[in-house]
């Protein structure tokens, strides 16, 4: 036997220490004292403080592909500077052993490959060591775990989407979100192929061959715009490609998001969630920054052929929300997440496919549970059939979602969380057989969320995301044998950057190299509209402000964008007259655009033309969307025309808006508050004081108008209740001076008088 010292083994090459591998058999028996060789100490100081190895995991299953990974582990114990790395294999009396600075150790690709090649089926144990290189014989630490190398090869590359968070980040510039498409065999992620997309692209799918890709994007200013078209080196996304589901039924008025669509394994057809609506609001958690899941929704095929779409019979019960639908590998049944539809309490109705976070304020701030189950469906040539709930993915107290078929048809793996859909921190992965049965969690979740997954073709890797180790998804592999058992997971860390998430990653039946670049051809105005309108939302106006000029640009006649920029411009950034000729080109190219008359009714109204500021808010009200931001709502609008007709001294036809605008929301303090001044001025007291007084319980400072008490006052005098009178014309005159107005304090100190004197001659 050969002893191999710490020095010695350190400053090795990775060729010698592969010589050293092969050739050279290392004591490792307990009989051998500490102070003999520290390899004894493996057993012999098994007490010692236990080192915690964080990659790989014990009984780890590499694929025959894997790169060298990173063994890292954590080493509280004082005194540690160094670590003996022990490296034995199964039924085998040699070994590698070497010393490392720091904890960790990537093997270099010979090495790897040694270590691969000899413990493929037959696990190897890592033993590492800890200990001070000023007294190399006294073991400090001691922690092992064992691995070995499946027969099993992937077989296949990686297609998935690295995004920036927080993801309402990428949301306004998704240009910065990129894909990558390759084998996991390389120690670098692999190329990006698909990156700088002017829209938003969201979740894509393959057919089982590979040669057919589908991709929700944003385009053209459509939630609902799909692009199919066919695999190849050099890919184009062109626009004669893209279909929306909004052409379904496209006369309901409903509009459509086209929720987690999927192609069919012939790639034939393609099924999606249209009619829906979904909670989709951001969240300020980096790594959870948003919550997105379908409140209703049925499920619609396309016909690629036919160019047509149909309902899916069995899965198309407006009733219900279905969603996340599968195909099974022959395409003979679908398997997708059910549960009864909600419009919340809180919603605005129809037209809306994304809500707000007000109107989802029950799931975010009261915690209301939404749980889904898994029902199967014949497909039937798209007759469907009856959907059946799947046992043990339904009725478990759970929510249950994102099922995925293996190749071979023989399981489902599907996520659990107790609530919801997407990003949630406790989902984990279970696996039952394909036609439902027990279900068994898999062994390779981790501890915080695991989602997003995908079969190898040959039905023996499933890979996943998890936030395990970072608030940036990263990748994970596990091995699935037949039985339905798993590995521990298999980190993939080399295959993601650091400041990305990595998500929807897909395993595509295909060669590495059959995907080189996919270009767009999406960029247009409504690319950078809707980026505008994201930097709009979140309140950034110098940057939408950017994106609507480069809009206009492309295209001078976006009704939109003049729309836009005119209102930014001119509550923005006051630039006045640029702001009212956006607005004013806006009107000349759409005259019934709801949003541009109200811009320019309220700019007019800020300007005191109220005769001209009255008729565009008349117009606006029955224009407006139902969408609407919240200035645009018609209580808002109702609001400022309400004003415009008190400053007109139109009172009664000012009351009847202000009233509506209570109505729709009666917690505005400014509505209660002018509403409270035009009933004063037609002298209905009563009614004047009631919306008084609710504007002050919700704003006690707004309580500041001259005219408002000096009205009362006059109606309290008139109705005879001269103490009242009193009071009020007191505070009139107080509000009066209190401001500077002298003029009207001297008229307010006369009526004080007047009235005085009127209750003395009472007496």
């Amino acid at each position: 036997m050969v002893a191999v010292s710490f020095a010695t083994t350190c400053e090795m090459p990775g060729s010698a220490i592969v010589l050293m591998l092969l050739s050279l058999s290392l004591p490792v028996t307990a009989a051998q004292s500490v102070e003999d060789s520290p390899l004894a100490a493996i057993d012999s100081q098994a007490h010692r403080p236990q080192i915690q190895i964080l990659n790989p995991l014990d009984a780890t299953l590499f694929p025959p592909e894997m790169p060298p990974p990173v063994f890292r582990w954590a080493d509280d114990q004082s005194g540690v500077e160094a670590w003996l790395v022990h490296v034995q294999f199964h039924g085998a009396s040699n070994s590698l052993q070497l010393s490392v600075p720091l904890a960790e150790w990537r093997p270099d690709s010979e090495t790897w490959e040694v270590l691969k090649a000899r413990s493929t089926d037959r696990p190897a144990r890592v033993t590492i060591l800890g200990f001070n290189p000023n007294h190399p014989r006294r073991v400090l630490s001691r922690g092992a775990v064992t691995f070995a190398t499946s027969k099993d090869r992937v077989g296949a590359p990686l297609f998935y989407r690295e995004v920036n968070l927080p993801f309402e980040e990428a949301v306004k510039d998704p240009s910065k979100i990129r894909w990558r498409f390759g084998p996991i065999d390389s120690p670098h992620p692999p190329p990006v192929v698909l990156e700088k997309l002017p829209v938003c692209g969201n979740c894509h799918s393959f057919s089982r061959d590979g040669q057919v890709f589908g991709m929700d994007v944003d385009y053209a200013n459509s939630k609902g715009s799909y692009v199919i078209t066919e695999s190849a080196p050099q890919m184009t996304l062109a626009p004669k490609d893209i279909i929306t589901w909004d052409d379904y039924r496209r006369e309901d008025g409903e509009l459509t998001f086209g929720l987690l669509s999927q192609v069919s394994p012939d790639g034939k057809r393609v099924v999606s969630t249209v009619k829906d609506k979904s909670v989709f609001v951001p969240k300020p958690d980096l790594a959870f920054s948003q919550l997105f899941f379908p409140i209703k929704g049925i499920l619609v095929v396309f016909d690629r052929e036919t160019r047509t779409f149909a309902p899916l019979p069995g899965a198309d019960d407006p009733g219900y929300v279905q969603s996340n639908p599968a195909w099974s590998p022959d395409g003979q049944y679908l398997v997708f997440a059910r549960t009864k539809a909600d419009d919340l309490r809180h919603t605005a109705g129809q037209g809306k496919v994304l809500l707000t976070p007000d109107e989802c304020r029950e799931f975010l701030k009261e915690g209301k549970p939404f749980r889904f189950d898994l029902y199967r469906l014949p497909y039937n040539g798209g007759k469907g059939g009856k959907s059946e709930p799947l046992e043990g993915a339904s009725n478990n107290g759970f929510s249950n979602y994102f099922p995925r078929y293996s190749p071979d048809g023989q399981w489902i793996v599907f996520c659990r969380a107790a609530n919801y859909m997407l990003l949630q921190p406790d989902s984990e992965l279970y696996i039952i057989p394909s036609s439902g049965g027990s279900a068994r969690r898999l062994r390779a979740n981790t501890a915080r969320m695991n989602s997003w997954h995908s079969w190898s073709p040959n039905s023996r890797w499933l890979v996943f995301s998890s936030k395990a180790n970072s608030p940036y998804t990263q990748l994970f592999l596990t091995h699935i044998d037949e039985q339905g058992e798993s590995s521990p997971a298999v980190s993939l860390a080399h295959m993601t950057a650091p400041d990305r998430a990595a998500n929807i990653p897909e395993f595509v039946n295909l060669s590495p190299g059959a995907i080189v670049k996919i270009r767009e051809q999406f960029l247009d105005d409504y690319s950078f509209e809707r980026a505008g309108n994201e930097f709009y939302r979140s309140g950034e106006p110098d940057r939408a402000i950017e994106k609507y000029r480069q809009a206009l640009g492309l295209n001078p006649k976006n009704v939109n964008a003049h729309q836009r920029l005119g209102f930014l411009l001119f509550n923005a950034k006051h630039e006045f007259q640029e702001g009212l000729a956006h607005t004013a080109e806006a009107l000349r190219l759409d005259p019934r655009n709801g949003l541009a008359r109200c811009d320019m009714g309220m700019a007019l109204l800020s300007q005191n033309k109220t005769d001209q500021a009255v008729g565009h808010l008349k117009a606006a009200l029955e224009s407006l969307p139902l969408s609407a931001d919240s200035h645009y709502k018609p209580q808002a609008v109702r609001f400022y025309l309400g004003r415009a007709l008190v400053q007109q001294r139109r009172f009664a036809e000012a009351s009847e808006h202000l009233n509506e605008s209570v109505r729709l929301d009666s917690g505005n303090a400014e509505v209660h508050y002018l509403l409270a001044l035009a009933l004063a001025a037609q002298g209905v007291l009563e009614d004047s004081l009631r919306h008084h007084a609710s504007a002050v319980a919700l704003k006690p400072e707004i309580d500041s108008s001259v005219v408002l008490h000096d009205w009362l006052s006059v109606s309290y005098a008139k109705a005879g209740r001269m103490t009242e009178a009193i009071r009020s014309a007191q505070h009139a005159l107080q509000l009066a001076r209190a401001s500077g107005k002298d003029d009207l304090a001297r008229k307010m100190a006369a009526r004080l008088e007047s009235y005085r004197a009127g209750a003395n001659a009472g007496r």
